[in-house]
């Protein structure tokens, strides 16, 4: 992996995969619903949306053409913590994957008719997620869990904000967030370092812009709320929360192996009891998540509003065998194996190597080698993940419900 900076201070990583016919190439911006106030909630997502609708020198028609005329893949994510714009072709299509991007990252258009258009189609987006139980009791977490602060917020933003944004309102916060020492350019495939430095420093070289924020302090809330939705759904949707590990803790990986034997996987805890052995979920998982400052872990239950009750029994019930019983030392072995089987084979694809550089570079400021992830993983004990359990899920819970007469069930919650 090579690492190099433009003259403008945009930082450059390239992994060569010789062996490939392919690139992938990915831009990542610090700029996400995490450093939003709470009048610009949405402008993230919002922004990302209007890089697609046309550049100075492109229509949005023109950017589609492009890409598909050469069977490339564009496209785009918004996190609560940054914006990713990428692109994935064959090899010697990679200068007009590279001048699209740069093109849609540092110059979009901005035009009025084309941001009130595409208005409407987030608006859309939000009607979807709104008719998705189990994206609206995370955003209910996230609120009970963080509060008024901006990890609280959703990364769409509300609907009323949205019907309300103007271009204006998306300069002033591209000026703010928007430059290339706020950025990130990874690439990964069948390019070496000496032609992207030249092919970057081309079609990225004259990019300026903003330095970027820090992000702020974030705490989950000491005395996390119950918080539920009312929704006309067949099941009930539930969500509980403990307190993880911030962003770049040595402690993720103690609490990665902890996640796979709760609830991470087909052989977890969870998932054996709630589902197969007494058939009262299908969908049924844990899951740790990372931010700067702070992190949580998350257990997520679907269930028939019958079986409310007795998913939030049995999931205490294994939380306590766990802590009072420990992790045998087969399902520790089996967690480890899963873990580093599936980060290796990873490896093997383009995209995600691309991917693992950028989200590296611009959240922690540093590359991750692939050899030290599995070190990492590997040096876990028995009594590093009982360490975990200990302090996770021993700590202050937030609980969120969506369903037909949600509040009902937060009497079943501790």
């Amino acid at each position: 992996m090579e690492k190099f900076v433009l003259n403008n201070g945009l930082t450059v990583l390239v992994e060569e995969m010789p062996y490939l016919r392919s690139v992938s190439i990915g831009a990542w911006v610090k700029a996400g619903s995490m450093l939003e106030s709470p009048d610009e909630n949405g402008l993230s997502h919002f922004m990302e949306h209007m890089a697609f609708k046309g550049t100075k020198k492109r229509t949005a028609r023109q950017i589609a053409e492009e890409m598909d005329r050469i069977g490339g893949q564009l496209n785009a994510s918004t996190s609560k913590l940054c914006t990713n714009y990428f692109a994935k072709v064959i090899d010697e299509d990679l200068p007009l994957a590279a001048d699209i991007l740069a093109d849609i990252v540092c110059d979009p258009a901005l035009d009025e008719a084309e941001t009130d258009k595409e208005r409407g189609v987030v608006l859309e987006e939000i009607s979807m997620v709104e008719d998705s139980p189990e994206d609206v009791v995370y955003d209910v977490l996230a609120e009970a869990v963080f509060g008024s602060q901006s990890l609280g917020q959703t990364i769409l933003g509300p609907a009323q904000k949205l019907a309300q944004y103007t271009p204006d309102d998306l300069r002033a916060f591209r000026s703010r967030h928007y430059g290339p020492r706020n950025a990130v350019l990874a690439l990964a495939g069948n390019v070496t370092a000496e032609a992207a430095r030249d092919l970057m420093e081309e079609k990225f070289g004259a990019w300026q812009g903003a330095e970027g924020e820090d992000f702020p302090h974030a705490v989950a809330v000491d005395q996390p709320r119950k918080l539920f939705r009312d929704k006309d759904t067949e099941q009930v949707h539930l969500c509980l929360s403990f307190q993880g590990y911030p962003m770049g803790s040595p402690d993720v990986y103690p609490g990665a192996v902890l996640n796979n034997i709760l609830g991470g996987g087909l052989s977890s805890r969870l998932f054996q009891r709630i589902r197969e052995e007494l058939g009262m979920a299908y969908s049924v998982y844990s899951g740790p998540s990372s931010y700067p400052h702070c992190g949580e872990f998350t257990i997520y239950a679907a269930t028939s509003p019958k079986y409310a009750r007795t998913v939030l029994e049995q999931i205490d019930i294994e939380i306590g065998k766990l802590l009072k019983d420990g992790v045998t030392e087969q399902e520790f072995t089996m967690s480890k194996a899963q873990l580093k089987g599936s980060f290796i084979l990873g490896l093997e694809s383009a995209y995600n190597q691309m991917s693992a550089l950028g989200h590296n570079q611009i959240l922690l400021n540093r590359v991750i080698p692939p050899e030290d992830t599995i070190a990492s993983i590997e040096r876990v004990t028995r009594d590093d993940v009982m360490d975990a359990a200990g302090r996770i899920l021993t700590s202050a819970r937030a609980y969120a419900v969506v369903g037909r007469k949600a509040e009902k069930y937060l009497q079943y919650m501790q």
